[in-house]
């Protein structure tokens, strides 16, 4: 079965929060880690490197954190995934991967093709459309919560 890592899920986890409960606001850190239960050892970094990569910006001072580099509906899913494999390729070892034959000549390419698939899929899915399907789910954001609109 295909598994994403840990930092997998929360990169796109943090970015989600970020995008849904932010507001065009820069967000800290130890909000997403607040509201999401991500480990502050691996949100840091991966923060770091998706502002590296241009999906995230920093912002500096007392009311500094996080807000997304561009649009939600410009975020798609795979560049995040990207952005994680990109940091993951040092922890990864060919040592496990078959060499034999079959292994790289009908294995290897077979999951090869699989990934390039599931790529193109993530691709087309935005981080706009993650924020509709949390709000159709019922989750509260917590920006519209703070919303008033009373006179």
């Amino acid at each position: 079965m295909l598994r994403p890592s840990k930092k997998m899920l929360f990169a796109i986890e943090a970015i989600l929060d970020i995008a849904y409960h932010a507001g065009g606001e820069p967000v800290q850190s130890r909000e997403i880690t607040r509201r999401q239960g991500i480990p502050k050892r691996y949100l840091e970094q991966t923060l770091q490197q998706l502002v590296r990569a241009g999906l995230l910006a920093g912002v500096r001072g007392p009311k500094g954190g996080y807000r997304l580099a561009r649009e939600r509906r410009r975020i798609s899913v795979g560049e995040i995934v990207r952005t994680v494999r990109a940091l993951e390729v040092g922890e990864e070892s060919d040592e496990d991967l078959p060499v034999s034959a079959l292994g790289q000549q009908v294995i290897r390419p077979m999951w090869t093709a699989l990934q390039e698939e599931i790529m193109q899929r993530l691709d087309k899915i935005s981080i706009d459309d993650l924020c509709l399907n949390a709000h159709k789910a019922g989750i509260l954001s917590e920006i519209a919560q703070k919303i008033d609109f009373t006179i």
